[in-house]
C-alpha cells in the first residue's frame, strides 16, 4: 500500500449564506494521479484553494496533513514552500514577458556574492529554463514571449514553472478545457511521466474520458460533501459509473432527445464569406465560406483549434473580428448588412462567446444586470430603465434556466462555470434571436449542467429558432447537430448529415483538407 502524502480532514468552508464545503475528506497517496470530480459548484476548486493557501488557515474548519504533519498555510507561498503547487484554469502568465521570466517570476535565481546579492542571474535562469522546457517536452527558446505561444504550450510553461518550485503535489484545475485533442493527449502523457518520477497530481476535470484514462483514484464531491473515493486499481472505471456518483442518479443519455421539431425552410444563408486578419491585413483568415441554416435546425461547425470557426462566427456577428470582410448574408431570402453588433442584434442574431469570463459577462455585476444588458431597449422608456421589469425578467430566467444562486443580485463572478454559462445564454435568449450562434457552449462545465444546456438548445429549435453550434468536442457535435460543416484553415472542407456523421468521417475531412460534401 502506497504511503499517504496528503490528508484533508473534515474541511468545512462557509461563505455568506452558502456552505461551500461540509466535512470534506480527501487522501492522496505518494506518486499517484488522484482525480477530483463533481458538478459545477460542488466545491472542488474551493477545496483546492483551501489546500493551496488561497483561503488561509482560520477561514475554514478542519485539518490539512502533509506527510503526517499538520499544515496551517497563511498564503500560497507557504504551501509552495512545501511543494504544493496549483495551476488554475485561468492561466497566470504575463503575455509580454519571456518564458524564462514567467517561470522564475517571484522565484528569481540571483547571483551569489557580497556585491551582487539580489541581482538576477540571467545566464542561470535561461539555462535552468531550457532544462525545464526539455522536461515538459516544449521545444521553444527560453526567451520566447508568452504571447507567441498557443494555449497548449502555455499550459506546459505553467507546469515547468511548478517544477521549478520543486513540486511534490501538482494540482491541475481543468488543464485541458481549452486544448485540442493533440495538446490534451500530450498533457495527459506528461502527467503520467511526472507520476513515474514520484510527483503526485490532483486532477480536476469534467472530461471523464481523460479521468478514467490516467487516474489511480477518483474522489467524487457533490453539494460540498465527499460522496465516495474509488480506487481504480488495474481495472478502468466507466464514465457512467462516475456520472452516477456526480449527479446522484443514472444519466442514461448524455444528449436529450429532441421532440416535436419540424425542420423548416432555409432562413439564413452566408455566401462567399471572406475575412482578413485584423492586424496582418494580407493574411486571409476565412476563405470563401458558404453555409445555410433552416428553421428548427441545429447546425454544427467542427474543426481543430485554429481552423477559423470562432473567427468566422465573430466576423459574422456584427463584424466583431477581422478586416476587409466580403460576402453576402441573407435572411429569409433578403440580403442583410450586419455592419456592427447592434445591427446584428436588431436582425435577430445572437452570439454566445467561447470566453464567457472575459467577453460574455461583467463578473463584478449581478445576475440581473448581466441578463438584461443586451436588450435594455425592451426594459426602458425615454432612456430610463424600468427596474421592476428588469427584476421580473431576471427572476423568470433564473427559474427557467435553473441558475443556482441565492438571488438575482449575486455577482456573476461568484457563480460556478455552469451557472455563469446559463446567465450568458439567458442574456442572449432575452434578445429573442432567430439565430443563436453558440461557440463552445459547454466548455469547462460538468455533465449535469451540459445536459441542461442541451435541453435549452432543443427547446430553442422546437420554437422554430436556428442554432449554429461550434464545438471542439466531437461527441457533442455528433450528439446535437442535424448537419455538420467541417472547417480547416479557414475553409469549409466538408458537410455531413448528422445521422450519417462519425468522428472518423469528420477527422478524415480535417486531415485531408479537401472540399467535399457527403449526405449519407
Amino acid at each position: 500500500m502506497s504511503e499517504i502524502l496528503l490528508e484533508m480532514k473534515n474541511i468545512t468552508k462557509t461563505f455568506p449564506g452558502v456552505k461551500a464545503l461540509n466535512n470534506v475528506n480527501l487522501k492522496v497517496k505518494k506518486g499517484e494521479i488522484h482525480a477530483l470530480v463533481g458538478e459545477n459548484g460542488a466545491g472542488k476548486s474551493t477545496l483546492m484553494k483551501v489546500l493551496s493557501g488561497v483561503y488561509p488557515h482560520g477561514t475554514y474548519e478542519g485539518d490539512i496533513l502533509f506527510e503526517g504533519k499538520v499544515c496551517e498555510f497563511g498564503n500560497i507561498k507557504e504551501s509552495e514552500n512545501l511543494g504544493i503547487v496549483i495551476i488554475h484554469q485561468e492561466l497566470a502568465l504575463i503575455p509580454y514577458l519571456s518564458i524564462a521570466e514567467n517561470i522564475y517570476l517571484g522565484n528569481e535565481l540571483t547571483k551569489r556574492g557580497k556585491l551582487s546579492g539580489g541581482v538576477v542571474d540571467w545566464t542561470q535562469t535561461r539555462l535552468s529554463t531550457s532544462v525545464l522546457l526539455k522536461t515538459v517536452g516544449l521545444d521553444e527558446s527560453s526567451e520566447t514571449p508568452i504571447i507567441n505561444l498557443g494555449v497548449g504550450k502555455q499550459q506546459l510553461v505553467e507546469i515547468a514553472k511548478a517544477l521549478s518550485k520543486n513540486v511534490r503535489l501538482l494540482i491541475l484545475d481543468e488543464p485541458t478545457a481549452a486544448l485540442n485533442e493533440d495538446d490534451s493527449e500530450n498533457l495527459l502523457n506528461l502527467m503520467l511521466d511526472l507520476k513515474n518520477k514520484g510527483i503526485s497530481c490532483i486532477l480536476i476535470s469534467h472530461k471523464l474520458n481523460e479521468v478514467s484514462k490516467v487516474a489511480d483514484s477518483i474522489t467524487i464531491i457533490r453539494d460540498g460533501a465527499t460522496i465516495e473515493t474509488i480506487d481504480v486499481g488495474e481495472g478502468k472505471i466507466s464514465e457512467d459509473r462516475i456520472i452516477k456518483g456526480m449527479v446522484g442518479r443514472d444519466l442514461t443519455d448524455r444528449f436529450p432527445k429532441r421532440e416535436n421539431v419540424q425542420v423548416g425552410e432555409v432562413f439564413f444563408e452566408v455566401k462567399d464569406w471572406e475575412v482578413y486578419h485584423p492586424l496582418q491585413e494580407d493574411r486571409k483568415v476565412i476563405d470563401n465560406v458558404s453555409i445555410s441554416i433552416k428553421k428548427g435546425e441545429v447546425v454544427g461547425i467542427a474543426g481543430l483549434m485554429g481552423s477559423g470557426r470562432t473567427e468566422f462566427a465573430m466576423s459574422l456577428f456584427g463584424r466583431a473580428y477581422g478586416k476587409k470582410i466580403s460576402g453576402k448574408v441573407l435572411k429569409n431570402g433578403k440580403e442583410i448588412h450586419l455592419t456592427n453588433v447592434s445591427k446584428a442584434i436588431e436582425e435577430g442574431i445572437a452570439y454566445v462567446t467561447e470566453d464567457r469570463k472575459t467577453c460574455g459577462l461583467i463578473l463584478t455585476d449581478d445576475i440581473k444586470k448581466n441578463i438584461s444588458m443586451a436588450n435594455l431597449n425592451k426594459l426602458s422608456k425615454n432612456l430610463v430603465i424600468n427596474e421592476n421589469e428588469e427584476i421580473l425578467v431576471a427572476e423568470e430566467f433564473r427559474k427557467k434556466m435553473n441558475i443556482k444562486s441565492p438571488n438575482i443580485f449575486q455577482a456573476t463572478g461568484n457563480l460556478s462555470g455552469g451557472n455563469q454559462q446559463k446567465v450568458v445564454l439567458s442574456k442572449w435568449i432575452f434578445t429573442d434571436p432567430d439565430l443563436l450562434i453558440l461557440d463552445e457552449p459547454t466548455r469547462g462545465i460538468d455533465v449535469g449542467a451540459k445536459y441542461e444546456i442541451y435541453t435549452i438548445i432543443n427547446k430553442l429549435v422546437e420554437d422554430g429558432k436556428g442554432v449554429l453550434l461550434i464545438s471542439s468536442e466531437l461527441p457533442e457535435v455528433l450528439g446535437m447537430c442535424d448537419r455538420i460543416y467541417v472547417m480547416n484553415e479557414g475553409r469549409v472542407v466538408g458537410e455531413l448529415d448528422g445521422k450519417e456523421a462519425t468522428q472518423e468521417k469528420i477527422m478524415k475531412y480535417i486531415v485531408n483538407g479537401h472540399r467535399g460534401k457527403e449526405n449519407g
